[in-house]
């Protein structure tokens, strides 16, 4: 079966359904990477991607419970917290001196807040932009864009317009989790199916503003589930063009309700190459060190993956759960990671323009 998988690769043809449940069974770890690092050369060549980022999280006070979540909490919890936009507004003047000339995009995702307006968004957007009027503001994901939907009573197109005029740039991935409608109801059964997240996403798509999409993944769901979810996302990528990474979460376990273990790194590996091998129209495949670890990371850059993410600076909704890595990394440790890889670290921008 992967001989004539191979051949396909080489070939330029697209993989079916059938291909990719062979590839997430085999134990040929080796052979499936090889394929798609060849893949991944011929997209980018040799480089590999980071960008000077920082994370923000709003809130975590949040009406939904995710059963993998451990960073949301009720008001009033032991734990909760909510940030003024002054907060936040602190948050990117008090970086250090080189991330703060280098800094190209700020990522902002959050909980479901029950009480703060959908015009806080709007607020929040707009004093970012009017401080920082270079800096790309990816913010919000799916569930929260389908949330403000119902707080302001606007259809969702409206209210990206809104949002993009205030200054939003492009959208995460996060909220896709795992599309199959079965697991989806025991993981997280008050968010928004995964129809929904991809009518959002496509959305998103025809008002220009780019997204990237994820998976995630060694919780519940078996190999067909990430199957059925990938190959939707490049149904939908076929028509919109507008995903500029792709992005797959590896699961922690630790403070969640379902429990169970972490990813193993062969797991993690398989994972990044098959979606490399899947997702032929998605340019980019990131390997996001701070769920995957900085050496597991490494490694995928010989698997498929193009791109480490960033500088992160503060990452929460992870470490809740129990991340082991860092919650930021220096330009220089990034470069380090990659050089080491024998990869061209390429810094870029938050649309994967090389940073000027």
């Amino acid at each position: 079966m992967l001989r004539m998988i191979s051949d396909k690769v080489f070939s330029g043809k697209r993989l079916t359904y059938e291909d990719a449940s062979a590839l997430f069974r085999s134990d040929d770890l080796f052979t499936i990477g090889r394929l798609a690092s060849n893949v991944a050369a011929k997209k980018n060549g040799d480089k590999a991607y980071f960008v000077v980022n920082r994370h923000i999280n709003p809130t975590n006070i949040c009406i939904n419970r995710c059963k993998f979540c451990a960073f949301s909490r009720s008001m009033g919890e032991e734990g909760a917290f909510e940030l003024t936009i002054d907060e936040i507004l602190e948050k990117l003047r008090t970086l250090n001196s080189e991330l703060r000339t280098s800094l190209r995009e700020v990522h902002i995702v959050g909980g479901l807040h029950p009480e703060w307006p959908f015009d806080y968004y709007r607020a929040l957007l707009s004093a970012i932009k009017k401080a920082y009027p270079s800096l790309t503001i990816k913010a919000f994901t799916a569930v929260e864009i389908d949330y403000f939907s119902k707080l302001s009573g606007l259809p969702v197109g409206e209210v990206l317009v809104r949002l993009k005029d205030c200054g939003l740039g492009a959208m995460p991935g996060g909220g896709a989790e795992v599309f199959a409608e079965k697991v989806r109801n025991k993981l997280c059964p008050e968010k928004i199916s995964g129809k929904r997240w991809l009518e959002i996403h496509e959305t998103a798509h025809r008002c220009g503003l780019p997204t990237n999409a994820t998976m995630l993944y060694g919780h519940i769901e078996g190999p067909d589930d990430r199957v059925d979810h990938l190959l939707r996302l490049r149904e939908l990528q076929d028509r919109t063009g507008g995903f500029q990474a792709f992005i797959p979460l590896a699961y922690h376990p630790r403070n969640t309700d379902i429990g169970g273990a972490y990813t193993s790194g062969i797991d993690d590996l398989r994972t990044i190459a098959v979606s490399r091998l899947v997702l032929d129209n998605i340019p980019h495949i990131k390997a996001y060190w701070i769920m995957l670890g900085e050496k597991i990371a490494q490694l995928s850059l010989l698997f498929g993956a193009d791109d480490l993410d960033g500088t992160v600076v503060e990452e929460k909704i992870t470490h809740s759960a129990g991340a082991m890595s860092s919650e930021g990394l220096t330009k220089k440790e990034l470069v380090t990671l990659i050089e080491r890889a024998g990869k061209v670290p390429v810094e870029r921008d938050a649309f994967y323009n090389p940073a000027g």
